[in-house]
């Protein structure tokens, strides 16, 4: 199951809001270091802007710390189309714009499931379910890939 992760399980992975919330953000992505993750570039743009403004890195350092995930993740860019389609979104919902880019690149990647914990968990836009990964009780789409995940053996493993 592919997934789209939200500014907000990277910005906590990063240490920004403190300790707790990094090593839940670190489980999380080791949960799911096997899983097909996704990252709109609106999600890395925003990412850079919090570990300057809030994580008090300079430019230099907030580029050093988008590496990795520009690498070890697919991301997905802002098209003119699907920016186009985001700006429709907004205008006829609640949505910002910026959770609306970042759904219709989840959208566009063929993503079952967006990780965020800003947007509404259970939403579902465009075939995409809104989970909130540090939920009390998971959205059951996420919990079973969770499940389905802590099943699988390691690539390379002996079945």
């Amino acid at each position: 199951m592919r997934c789209a992760l939200d500014t907000n399980i990277l910005v906590y992975a990063e240490g920004v809001n403190g300790p707790d919330r990094q090593t839940a953000a670190a489980n999380l992505l080791e949960r799911l270091a096997c899983a097909d993750l996704i990252l709109a570039t609106q999600t890395l743009g925003e990412l850079f802007s919090v570990l300057r403004r809030k994580g008090g890195y300079s430019g230099a350092e907030a580029v050093d710390l988008l590496g990795p995930w520009r690498t070890g993740y697919r991301v997905v860019p802002t098209s003119t189309a699907l920016f186009d389609r985001a700006v429709r979104n907004a205008a006829s919902s609640e949505l910002q714009i910026w959770d609306c880019i970042i759904l219709e690149a989840a959208a566009d990647a063929g993503c079952s499931l967006l990780l965020s914990e800003d947007m509404q968990d259970g939403f579902v836009y465009r075939g995409v379910t809104v989970a909130n990964p540090f939920a009390e009780r998971l959205h059951p789409l996420l919990a079973s890939l969770l499940d389905t995940l802590s099943q699988d053996p390691p690539a390379g493993a002996p079945t």
